[in-house]
């Protein structure tokens, strides 16, 4: 007997009721059973598909968008795909604010739909005009008819996970769900679910959060973290950091943090061992709740949401040319001399904040040099926006690079700010080192190299003058490639 197939009378209406789907391969062998909330197929391809939808019936029942109004929205890009969507099918302008950092493929995506796209700096401090929600904000106010959706604190982004989301994978596991693992972003899948599912349960439910392991959600310092649409992020000049009211802490047990690296091996291993194509956030939060179904029993059932699918990412994560030039790969594949061993030659990269004297630099490099005239061959020193004793530095940091012939001649109560050059082009600890030395600019004679999208060491080009040599010419006004 054939089973009853929807029939819908908008796009609209597929939103939701997504499949759950066990991973089978990935959860050999671990004792408890994982299943995955596929909301990739979601029409918008993401789990804020539902949050788009709740927001704008809120707003329109409210009087707060009218017909022919605009819908403006600062976002990683999911929600601005799943607003593009309702504003298309409800006739509705739509204005995406992204930052700059976001995915081309969603860039595209979103100009498919006929959104207006806006790109602003991705290290903006929180209270900066062109920070990505002030600059949605002000976008809006400025616009006859506009409405911001808010997704950071608008309720009706996390109830639409207490009556959609949570009670489908309650009925999905027939109640016998255990655990909940889902990703951080505005918080409102985890908030929203997780109130459901602790309410439905009376309690026994465990809510696991799942983040970058730089992510203030978890204890992180809120340094930037490659994986998107996940995570918060802090710039370390914003004053006051406000967490969005969408997120419930008290809903979640605890707080899963998981390495870049880890989360891109996770979503490659979905994609090629499940045939399960996702985006980072979801290689994330399954990373998170294999480790929960690792400590289970038997008698557990293990679910995860996958928030987005892997079509809004072929450029980054799934594209080898970018993995290999931001650090996540330790080789090309062909056995010819890589980054790494030149990074491990040379040792950490220095670091010193900005806010440095000229003093205090010299005494850094001395120190690292032992003393004496042994600093004249460290010739960058990279600065840390961040105070720290990290070794490795997200590029999204770093100020620039200071030669050390900079330094000679300068007063010792001189500030350094006024004398750093921008950050010359990069390379991946796993790519070839006669390679990226052809690409560079003649003049650049250093070359910071990344090790999972973080700086970890300032090697020499071949030829140029090294550590025991003299410094360098100027790294010159190029950016870094990756």
């Amino acid at each position: 007997m054939t089973a009853h197939l929807p029939r819908h009378e908008s796009v609209l209406d597929a939103i939701g009721r997504t499949p759950l789907i066990r991973l089978a391969r990935l959860g050999a062998g671990l004792p408890a059973p994982i299943y995955l909330k596929a909301e990739f197929l979601n029409p918008g391809m993401s789990v804020k598909d539902r949050a788009a939808l709740a927001m704008v019936l809120a707003a329109e029942e409210s009087g707060a968008l009218r017909p022919g109004g605009t819908i403006v929205e600062g976002t990683s890009g999911n929600t601005g795909i799943g607003l593009a969507i309702v504003a298309a099918q409800r006739g509705y302008r739509c204005v995406v604010v992204l930052p700059d950092k976001t995915s081309p493929d969603k860039v595209a995506v979103l100009r498919a739909y006929g959104a207006q796209v806006i790109l602003t700096p991705a290290t903006r401090p929180a209270e900066h005009p062109e920070q990505v929600r002030n600059l949605a904000r002000g976008i809006s106010d400025r616009t006859p008819g506009g409405w911001l959706a808010d997704q950071y604190d608008n309720p009706a982004n996390p109830h639409a996970h207490v009556v959609g989301t949570g009670p489908e994978i309650w009925q999905q596991t027939q109640g016998r769900i255990t655990h909940f693992v889902a990703g951080i972003g505005t918080g409102g899948t985890i908030s929203g679910t997780g109130t459901y599912l602790k309410k439905v349960s009376d309690g026994s439910v465990r809510v696991v959060g799942a983040d970058p392991r730089t992510s203030v959600y978890g204890g992180g310092d809120g340094s930037p973290y490659a994986v998107e649409a996940i995570g918060h992020y802090v710039h370390p000049e914003t004053a006051r950091d406000v967490w969005p009211l969408s997120y419930d802490e008290a809903v979640v047990d605890r707080i899963e943090r998981i390495e870049d690296r880890e989360s891109i091996e996770v979503m490659h291993r979905l994609a090629r061992e499940e045939g399960l194509l996702v985006g980072g956030s979801s290689g994330t939060a399954v990373a998170a709740a294999l480790r929960v179904a690792r400590d289970a029993s038997p008698d557990d059932l293990v679910v995860v949401i996958a928030p987005d699918s892997g079509r809004g990412y072929l450029s980054r994560y799934f594209n080898e040319d970018w993995l290999l030039a931001m650090g996540f790969r330790d080789g090309d594949g062909s056995g010819r001399p890589a980054f790494a061993d030149r990074a491990a030659a040379a040792g950490p990269a220095l670091a010193i904040p900005q806010r440095a004297t000229a003093a205090e630099a010299r005494a850094r490099l001395s120190d690292s040099a032992g003393g004496g005239d042994g600093a004249d061959g460290l010739a960058l020193v990279v600065l840390d926006l961040r105070d720290g004793g990290s070794e490795s530095w997200a590029v999204g940091d770093v100020a620039g690079v200071l030669p050390f012939a900079a330094l000679r001649g300068l007063p010792d109560d001189e500030p350094i700010a006024a004398h750093v050059q921008p950050l010359p082009q990069s390379a991946g600890v796993g790519e070839n080192v006669a390679e990226v030395e052809e690409r560079l600019p003649r003049e650049q004679g250093w070359i910071p190299v990344l090790r999972d999208s973080r700086i970890v060491a300032v090697v020499a080009r071949t030829g140029a003058p090294g550590r025991s040599g003299a410094s360098p010419a100027s790294a010159g006004p190029e950016k870094e490639s990756a």
